[in-house]
C-alpha cells in the first residue's frame, strides 16, 4: 500500500517526519533512483527508497531514549558547520536514532531520542502542548518585576505564548535562578522570553518533559526509557 513518502520515512525510524520533509526538499530521498517530490507517494514492498543513499528498511525495533545533552552540541542531524551532534553521544552500533524536538546548542540537561516516528510526532505537535521545565540561570535588575511579565502572555515570532508557570527558585547577587515550565516548545523560546523580560540567560537546563524527569543522570550519558515513562509521554494512563 502507498503513503507518503515523509511518514515511510519517519514509520522506519530513520528521522522525524519534519525533518524527512526537509530531507526531500533537499533532495536526499530517491524513489527507484529518482529525486523525490514532497507528496509523493511509494509503496515500500515494491518501491525501493533511499535516504543519503541509505536504504529505507521496516521492521526496527523501537528505540526510547533519554540523554542528559551537555552544552555544545547541536541537535540537528545534518549540521553544515561540523559541529558534535548529540547522537555521537549514543552509542548503538547499526541503529540510528534522533532526537524528538530541540535543544539549542548552548542549553543542557533532558532530550529524548527515539527511531519511533509516530512517538516524536505525538510528543512534538503543538495540539498535545508537552509541558517541558528548564532550570533557567538569569541575570538582571528587577527579579520580581521580571517574573511578573514572565508570567503574562506575551508576542514572540509573531505567535503569543504564555507560560505554564514560572517560580523562583534561588536568589543570588544579581540573578536568581528560576523554574520556567511552557507547553508549546519553540525555538529558543524560554531564551526569548526571558530577554523580552529584561533577562539575560547565562545557563539553561532542561529538567523535566510530559512528566519524565532528568533525575540524577549524569551529564553526557543516556538511558532507556521506562514503558511508564512511554506512557506517560504518549498521555496514556498506566495499565
Amino acid at each position: 500500500m502507498s503513503e507518503r513518502i515523509q511518514k515511510l520515512i519517519s514509520g522506519a525510524g530513520l528521522m522525524s517526519r519534519r525533518d524527512a520533509e526537509e530531507a526531500i526538499r533537499s533532495g536526499r530521498v530517491l524513489v527507484n533512483g529518482e529525486r523525490a517530490g514532497l507528496g509523493d507517494r511509494a509503496d515500500p514492498a515494491q518501491d525501493t527508497i533511499t535516504v543519503d543513499g541509505r536504504k529505507l528498511s521496516r521492521g526496527t525495533e523501537k528505540r526510547y531514549l533519554m540523554l542528559n545533552k551537555p552544552r555544545g552540541y547541536v541537535t540537528t542531524l545534518h549540521d553544515e558547520k561540523g559541529r558534535k551532534n548529540v547522537t555521537e553521544l549514543v552509542d548503538l552500533p547499526e541503529e540510528r536514532v534522533y532526537p524528538v524536538g530541540r535543544l539549542d546548542m548552548y542549553s543542557e540537561g533532558l532530550l529524548l531520542l527515539t527511531n519511533d516516528g509516530d512517538f516524536a510526532n505525538r510528543v512534538m505537535h503543538p495540539r498535545h502542548e508537552v509541558s517541558k521545565v528548564y532550570h533557567t540561570w538569569v541575570t538582571g535588575a528587577e527579579i520580581e518585576k521580571a517574573v511578573r511579565t514572565l508570567r503574562r502572555p506575551m508576542e514572540l515570532d509573531g505567535c503569543t505564548v504564555c507560560a505554564k508557570g514560572v517560580d523562583i527558585v534561588q536568589c543570588f547577587p544579581g540573578g536568581a535562578l528560576l523554574s520556567v515550565t511552557i507547553g508549546e516548545g519553540r525555538n529558543r523560546q524560554v531564551r526569548k522570553m526571558c530577554e523580552r523580560a529584561g533577562l539575560r540567560v547565562t545557563r539553561l537546563v532542561r529538567v523535566e518533559e510530559g512528566g519524565v524527569q532528568l533525575g540524577s543522570l549524569k551529564t553526557g550519558c543516556w538511558r532507556k526509557l521506562t514503558k511508564d515513562e512511554i506512557r506517560r509521554l504518549l498521555g496514556e494512563e498506566e495499565k
